[in-house]
């Protein structure tokens, strides 16, 4: 009797009841092994959302949605994260935990030298300090803007630009003077006036004037989406004003620190900075 006691306990120690742990059949990710900077699809097979409790990337909670008629999530990889490998984690509503490992990619560092306008000071000690504290300025009342906790869109995002041509790349560093500034979004050829569209629908948090950013649009579309853009000719709209996929909300310009006319895209997810080309890559 004393055997079967201690065989039964055993067991129920080896083999826990409501936990199933899978690294590969269930959860999937585009692109497979992304770089700093780079956005990710996430997605989980074989599971309704209704089953799940919570879903995580490196311990922080992703927001859930239904695309293509599966459960999926959208997470940022900072530019500045280490590379290596990082869990993402779902946990159902019955205890069971469905696991997978996605591994980080180093990003190439390239850096370019960049001038600052004559209208903003030229290249002096004075205007590169007044650039570097602007930015800031500026940044830290984008970095304060909050999403709808629900999606706001439905299918697949589009450009901005109706032929976009990529003139300056996100993720490399400009170099301007004593400083080095990260290129967060892509820049894309656009003459002055040229109609600028809604990516996807959403709502317009912000329609305003900054002295770097210019004439700027940041667009909510729910669970941490942001659109930004920047160095506008005219805008549009208004902020609260509801979107759609599409729309024109502005023109593209010169104003703020530009050398030349064209539309600088920015898009975040969460807060973090991601390769706008990329992002589009997720819903082709």
């Amino acid at each position: 009797m004393k055997k079967f006691i201690f065989i039964a306990l055993f067991l129920c120690v080896a083999v826990p009841i409501g936990v199933v742990y899978s690294t590969s059949n269930n959860i999937s990710f585009i692109p497979e092994k992304p770089l700093q900077g780079e956005p990710v699809m996430i997605t989980i097979d074989n599971i309704d959302l209704s089953e799940i409790d919570t879903a995580t990337f490196d311990g922080n909670i992703l927001k859930l949605f239904v695309y293509n008629n599966k459960v999926s999530a959208l997470a940022g990889i900072d530019i500045v994260k280490k590379p290596g490998d990082y869990l993402i984690s779902f946990i159902l509503k019955n205890g069971d935990k469905i696991e997978r490992t996605l591994k980080i990619q180093e990003r190439e560092k390239a850096e370019q030298v960049f001038s600052i306008p004559k209208k903003l000071g030229g290249n002096t000690v004075a205007s590169q300090k007044s650039l570097v504290t602007s930015l800031a300025q500026e940044n830290a009342v984008l970095n304060k803007l909050s999403t709808s906790p629900t999606i706001l869109w439905k299918d697949k995002f589009i450009f901005p630009l109706d032929n976009p041509i990529v003139t300056d790349p996100f993720g490399y560093s400009r170099k301007t003077g004593g400083y080095t500034m990260t290129h967060k979004g892509t820049d894309f050829r656009a003459k002055i006036g040229t109609e600028v569209h809604a990516m996807n629908d959403g709502v317009v948090l912000v329609a305003s004037v900054g002295r770097n950013y210019g004439k700027h649009i940041v667009i909510d579309h729910g669970l941490g989406v942001m659109t930004f853009y920047l160095h506008l000719s005219e805008i549009n709209i208004k902020e609260g004003d509801l979107v759609t996929k599409g729309q024109v909300i502005g023109l593209s310009g010169q104003t703020g620190y530009v050398t030349a006319p064209h539309l600088h895209l920015s898009v975040r997810i969460n807060n973090i900075s991601v390769d706008p080309m990329k992002f589009m890559e997720l819903f082709q």
